[in-house]
């Protein structure tokens, strides 16, 4: 590998965790560190803004997404990434544009999409995918500005982050909202909300779970919230169970907490208590934790959801999970599956649609033969399925940049013909395409605080942000605070 008298060009398509550490690892490398390897980056991104699935993907009150953002914004802020957002892949810029104005491009597009979850009745209306209603309450600027909340009792399927993260804005009152960035659009349809009753269930049980200790305590913490367990739910677990789950810093400490809750639940209820949110307050919505059951059918009347069914469940002597063949049925007038994500297809780009990724072999882009794509790769959860958290995502783009650049050594990959580095924003511009910049991102950043700090919180403070949702609004405040990008 030598130095060459152009810098190697590399198209970045996704500007969330996995496009932003793939460039990033790139530039950590020891080619790129040493000087002997040039390197010029572009990141793109459908969105005017960016962080992707962060911005768009989770809760506004998710504990950890402060410091997420905060990484990703230190990477990008330094400026030898550049940034292009408000760009969509298929339609204002093709795999062939790729293929003329850049040596290799990382596809890192995530999944956004709900995966199926296949038992009668689940397209009834009041039945959603858990995806649409995240992308609604975290200002996505291709969802409607509108959600109907008018059941008062609804079901969350899945015991995963996502699960958790639906649950507890449908738990939670639209006020203790304000202290998050969540549009004024949101905020509004939550206040409007009928919501008392919210119930999770997961096919497996309590040791089984997805959550963190600390995400299982906070399901607690709304203002006004009672959590109600049920008993069978932790009677049915075994003797050789509890040792497993006691084994098991994490699993216990998760496990002990739905313990705790249901000990309370029964001490209150043998003094004749009236129940209470855990500040003693008076009990306005409760949240039913539900373990051990799989899902049959969404009932319904009319073309509408009008409750589920589920079976219950329960681990053989193998730990397989096996139906008891019970049966038991729920009145819910709205139905959230949270069972998972699935990637989409990209226009040109080879596709596995049972598994929602791009065919690759160790982030090589791969025909469906196998062969190899000379100069395409693939990072995220697009690459491997939508499992794992930022971790693996950054093990996955040590593992696709390692293979690019053995590809660079050997000279497996041809140089774009077009090597201007504004030759693809004169190519932008010239399909009417209105790009944004990080400098504009940056001017948004600040218009977005400054909405917050001219309104305030439940508490009367200020508020940190207030994030903007239409596309243009966003395009528009972009381009208009930050110089455009001068070229010949």
């Amino acid at each position: 590998m030598s130095s060459s008298q152009q810098p190697f060009r590399l198209a970045v398509i996704g500007s969330g965790p996995a496009g932003v550490y793939a460039a990033e690892t790139l530039l950590r490398s020891a080619p790129v560190k040493s000087g002997e390897l040039e390197v010029s980056i572009d990141l793109f991104d459908r969105f005017p803004a960016p962080f992707g699935l962060i911005r768009y993907g989770v809760a506004p009150d998710h504990p950890r997404i402060k410091g997420i953002i905060t990484a990703l914004h230190r990477i990008l802020g330094r400026g030898d990434i550049r940034f292009l957002g408000d760009v969509e892949f298929g339609t204002d810029l093709t795999a062939e544009d790729l293929r003329t104005h850049y040596d290799a491009v990382i596809y890192a597009t995530g999944a956004l999409k709900d995966a199926d979850l296949r038992i009668p009745g689940i397209e009834l209306e009041g039945s959603h995918g858990a995806a649409d209603f995240v992308a609604w309450y975290d200002g996505n600027p291709d969802y409607p500005r509108t959600w109907e909340l008018d059941a008062e009792s609804v079901a969350v399927i899945g015991n995963g982050n996502v699960a958790l993260d639906v649950a507890r804005v449908l738990s939670k009152s639209a006020d203790e909202l304000l202290r998050t960035e969540i549009p004024a659009n949101v905020h509004e349809g939550l206040q409007a909300a009928r919501t008392t009753d919210v119930h999770v269930f997961g096919r497996r049980g309590p040791a089984q779970t997805k959550f963190s200790p600390l995400e299982a305590r906070e399901l607690a913490h709304p203002k006004g919230l009672q959590v109600v367990m049920d008993p069978r739910d932790l009677e049915q677990i075994t003797e050789a169970q509890w040792e497993a789950i006691k084994a098991d810093k994490r699993t216990d400490q998760v496990v002990q907490t739905f313990v705790g809750w249901l000990e309370e639940q029964q001490r209150r209820e043998a003094a004749g208590e009236e129940p209470t949110d855990r500040e003693g307050g008076p009990v306005q919505r409760r949240l039913h934790m539900h373990f051990w059951h799989r899902p049959v059918e969404v009932l319904g009347e009319d073309g509408k959801v009008t409750g589920m069914r589920f079976e219950r469940t329960r681990l053989d002597e193998d730990g397989e999970l096996v139906g008891t063949g019970e049966m038991v049925d729920y009145d819910l007038g709205a139905v959230y599956r949270a069972v998972g994500y699935h990637g989409s297809e990209l226009p040109g780009v080879p596709y596995d649609a049972r598994r929602g990724v791009i065919l690759n072999q160790a982030g090589r882009v791969t025909e469906a033969d196998g062969s190899v794509i000379p100069g395409a790769y693939t990072n995220g959860w697009i690459k491997r399925g939508p499992v794992g958290l930022i971790g693996a995502t950054k093990s996955d783009a040590i593992e696709t940049i390692t293979c690019l650049l053995e590809d660079i050594e050997a000279g497996r990959l041809s140089p774009a013909p077009e090597r201007d580095d504004d030759a693809i924003l004169r190519l932008l511009e010239d399909r009417g395409v209105q790009y944004t910049t990080w400098d504009g991102w940056m001017a948004l950043d600040e218009h977005e605080k400054s909405l917050g700090a001219a309104a305030v919180d439940a508490d009367g403070e200020p508020r940190a942000r207030i994030k903007v949702v239409e596309r243009e609004e966003m395009v528009r405040v972009s381009r208009e605070g930050a110089p455009q990008p001068t070229h010949a």
